[in-house]
């Protein structure tokens, strides 16, 4: 039986403008926007002064770029009612695997990885626009499956359905990000209402396979960790273990983060990110940029902004009327805060270092446009599970028939 509940109707008093804008998250919106106008402000104080730039605004204008693309995108989004996209889940998931399966055939190869798809205007990370896609299939796949709860079988091909694009990921290499995607996908189980018992069981699963990838794997000589990332897990574990290697980046990080006290050193005035002592400080530790520039205040400044940002995508998922939309919302959420949680923490030393950027803010066209995206999503859930566009209110059922 399909759980997934309508929309809503459609009289023909067509599209309202004034109805989708007065019921727009602008809380939301404006909090994303100032996300992305602080990232990029970081991006042109570590990049400016870089010598082998044509320009001093050429990173910048890469991200005004992801910004306008990913911006129209989130308006698109935002304009479709949320549960017409969940008759398209299987291609959506179709969709994902071939673009990951491609980039790894005729992807473009940077530091020994496989990540990108070079197209006419820019590359494209595969994995982030895969973070959008596989999230609207399995939301599809959970919501559908709602009455299959109680039976482990349905659970654990729940987990496989996730499992196999993470695995894409995995082998691109791209640890960090196949982390992102089994996160989502825990979130999602929980939100939509596992048992402890199956949770427990996939726990425990999850325990025993690191465990064998971990140990026993390396012991009979196969190793399913890239050198540079077993490094990172030992570095990690011991700091001191490796200070010109692995450990470098941590600990110029460190220093950074330290050194800007409270007030922080000035805008444009760290001297870790200048002297180019601090590596990648446009990308994985643009945070390392802004707890030396400005300090803690700017630093609570940025994560205050992150937290609107995830409690507007938890009171969505609350506020939503059916459970294909709480999913997606919870989704995104889940995505936000863990990327956050793991950005932040390895440049402070309590996290692995990994290559999973701040969203909004770390320099990269990809993740900023699917982060806009996710953005559209939440603004579809919000604005459909209100109102609908084209008049009439919502039916308030908890569930209820979506054609297919």
């Amino acid at each position: 039986m399909n759980v997934l509940q309508k929309a809503g109707q459609r009289p023909a008093a067509g599209f309202s403008l004034a109805r989708y804008l007065r019921n727009l998250d602008w809380v939301l919106l404006l909090a994303a926007l100032a996300l992305t106008g602080f990232g990029m402000a970081m991006v042109y104080s570590a990049t400016h002064a870089d010598p082998d730039l044509p320009v001093a605004t050429y990173y910048v204008r890469s991200q005004a770029f992801g910004l306008a693309l990913g911006f129209g995108a989130m308006v698109v989004i935002s304009l479709i009612p949320f549960t017409s996209l969940a008759r398209w889940r299987h291609y959506f998931y179709g969709f994902s695997l071939v673009l990951l399966a491609a980039t790894l055939v005729v992807g473009s190869e940077r530091m020994g990885a496989r990540r990108w798809l070079v197209l006419p205007f820019f590359a494209l990370q595969s994995s982030e626009l895969a973070k959008v896609t596989v999230l609207l299939a399995f939301a599809g796949f959970l919501a559908e499956g709602v009455e299959l709860r109680d039976r482990f079988r349905f659970v654990v091909s729940a987990v496989l359905y996730v499992a196999l694009p993470a695995g894409l990921v995995f082998v691109e290499p791209d640890l960090g990000t196949a982390l992102v995607f089994l996160v989502m996908m825990a979130a999602m189980l929980l939100v939509w209402g596992i048992r402890w018992t199956h949770a427990a069981a996939l726990a425990m699963a999850a325990f025993v396979a690191v465990a064998v990838v971990l140990r026993v794997l390396p012991d009979l000589g196969i190793s399913l960790l890239q050198p540079y990332q077993i490094q990172r897990l030992l570095v990690f574990i011991d700091p001191e273990r490796d200070t010109s290697g692995a450990a470098y980046q941590l600990a110029q990080s460190k220093i950074a983060v330290g050194s800007g006290m409270f007030t922080g050193k000035g805008y444009m005035q760290g001297t870790q990110t200048h002297l180019n002592f601090l590596p990648a400080h446009h990308t994985d530790f643009i945070f390392s940029v802004v707890g030396e520039e400005l300090g803690f205040v700017g630093a609570m400044v940025l994560l205050g902004l992150f937290m609107i940002v995830v409690w507007r995508a938890l009171r969505i998922a609350g506020l939503s009327r059916n459970l294909y939309g709480t999913l997606i919302a919870a989704a995104v959420g889940s995505i936000i805060i863990f990327q956050v949680f793991v950005n932040v923490g390895m440049t402070i030393g309590i996290m692995p270092v990994t290559g999973i950027p701040l969203p909004f803010v770390s320099f990269g066209s990809s993740s900023l446009v699917v982060f806009f995206m996710a953005v559209g999503l939440l603004q579809s859930v919000h604005v459909h599970s209100r109102t609908a566009l084209y008049g009439g209110r919502l039916k308030g059922e908890p569930y209820g028939q979506i054609d297919t």
